[in-house]
C-alpha cells in the first residue's frame, strides 16, 4: 500500500488521483477529514482506508509491514500563521517521528520542502544542499520547512530512499478549500466573476513595473507526475526543486486567467500592504537542472497551457480533478 498525508488537502488529492489513474487504488489516506469542502477533493476517488492524522504515527509503527511508500505532502502551510508551536509540531517534528519510522523499517519517503525556504533569494534558487544551512526564510512556515531539511540533511541514519521537494507556486485543481491560501488564479477568477476585473499588487520596487513581479508558478498536474516518476525511481536521494523552471508575470498570470473566460483583461493595482511589503519577493525561479540530471525528462505545462486547462475544466462548473 502506498501512503498520501495531507489526501484531502490541494496537492494530496491531485496526488492521490494520479495514483488512481496509474491503476494504484490500495492507498491509505491521511489527513485530520474535519472539513467538509476539503472532503471534496476525495468524492469518487480510490483508496483503503483513512487514517487521522494524530493517529497515523502509531498506526505506521504497527503497520509498516504493509507499507510499501510514504508521500508525506500535509503540513500547515499558512504562511500568515506566526505560532512557532504550530509549525514545530504539525510541520517539522511530525515529520521527523515519519522519517525515523522509515529508517527503522527501511521505508522509502517523498516529503514536501517548500521554495518558502529560499527567503529573499540571497543565495538564488538553486537546490545545492550545500546552501540550505545558509538559507533565510521570511516567515515561521518556512522556517518550519528549512528546520527539517537541515535536520535531515545532518542525519546519520537516513531512508534508504529520500526526497524533499522544494514545491514553488503550485496553482491547479482541488483548492476550493484554501481560501486566502488559494492561487492568484482562483483569487483572478473569483474576483473576474464578480465585479469583471482583477486587482494587483502595485510594484514598489524601480527595476519592476506594476504586474511584473515574477514567480515561478508550476501546474499541479505537473508536481504529481514527478511523484510518480520518484515512486518508481526510488535513487538519487536528496532535495530538489520542483517549479516549472520558467519565472512568469502576475499580468501574465491573471492576462490568461482573462483568456480562459473568454474576457478582455482588466486590471487594477493597489499598494502592498505595509506588513508584507519589504518581505515580498519580486522575483523566483527554479533551477530544475538537478531532477532532470537523474532522468526526469516529461516537458512541464506552459503558463499558458496550465491556466487554461485549470479554469476551462475546473474553475468554471466548480470541478474536480
Amino acid at each position: 500500500m502506498i501512503i498520501v498525508t495531507g489526501a484531502a488537502g490541494f496537492i494530496g488529492s491531485c496526488l492521490v488521483s494520479k495514483l488512481n489513474n496509474e491503476g494504484f487504488i490500495d492507498l491509505v489516506l491521511v489527513d485530520d477529514f474535519s472539513a467538509e469542502e476539503k472532503m471534496k477533493n476525495l468524492e469518487g476517488k480510490k483508496y483503503s482506508q483513512q487514517i487521522h492524522r494524530d493517529d497515523f504515527i502509531q498506526w505506521l509503527k504497527e503497520n509498516q509491514r504493509m507499507v510499501q511508500f510514504i508521500f508525506h505532502i500535509g503540513a500547515r502551510t499558512d504562511t500568515t500563521e506566526f505560532s512557532k508551536e504550530i509549525f514545530d509540531r504539525l510541520n517539522l517534528n511530525y515529520t521527523k517521528d515519519i522519517w525515523n519510522i522509515c529508517v527503522e523499517f527501511g521505508l522509502p519517503l517523498v516529503y514536501a520542502s517548500s521554495a518558502a525556504t529560499y527567503g529573499m533569494g540571497e543565495y538564488g534558487y538553486d537546490d545545492n544542499e550545500a546552501l540550505v544551512e545558509k538559507l533565510k526564510p521570511l516567515n515561521p512556515y518556512g522556517d518550519s520547512k528549512n528546520e527539517f531539511d537541515k535536520w535531515a540533511l545532518k542525519q546519520d541514519k537516513k531512508p534508504y530512499f529520500w526526497v524533499g521537494l522544494k514545491f514553488f507556486n503550485v496553482y491547479g485543481p482541488n483548492e476550493f478549500h484554501k481560501g486566502r491560501m488559494a492561487s492568484v488564479i482562483m483569487h483572478s477568477f473569483n474576483q473576474i466573476q464578480e465585479k469583471g476585473s482583477v486587482k494587483l499588487f502595485r510594484s514598489h520596487n524601480p527595476d519592476y513595473k506594476d504586474g511584473e513581479q515574477l514567480r515561478d508558478f508550476v501546474y499541479v498536474k505537473d508536481v504529481v507526475e514527478v511523484c510518480h516518476f520518484l515512486l518508481h525511481h526510488r535513487k538519487n536521494s536528496g532535495i530538489y526543486n520542483l517549479g516549472s523552471g520558467k519565472a512568469r508575470t502576475f499580468w501574465d498570470l491573471v492576462k490568461n486567467t482573462f483568456s480562459g473566460v473568454g474576457k478582455e483583461a482588466k486590471i487594477e493595482f493597489m499598494d502592498t500592504p505595509l506588513d508584507i511589503r519589504d518581505k515580498y519577493q519580486y522575483f523566483t525561479e527554479a533551477n530544475m537542472a538537478k531532477l532532470k540530471l537523474i532522468g526526469y525528462s516529461k516537458p512541464f505545462h506552459s503558463l499558458e497551457e496550465g491556466v487554461s486547462d485549470y479554469v476551462e475544466n475546473y474553475l468554471i462548473g466548480k470541478k474536480y480533478y
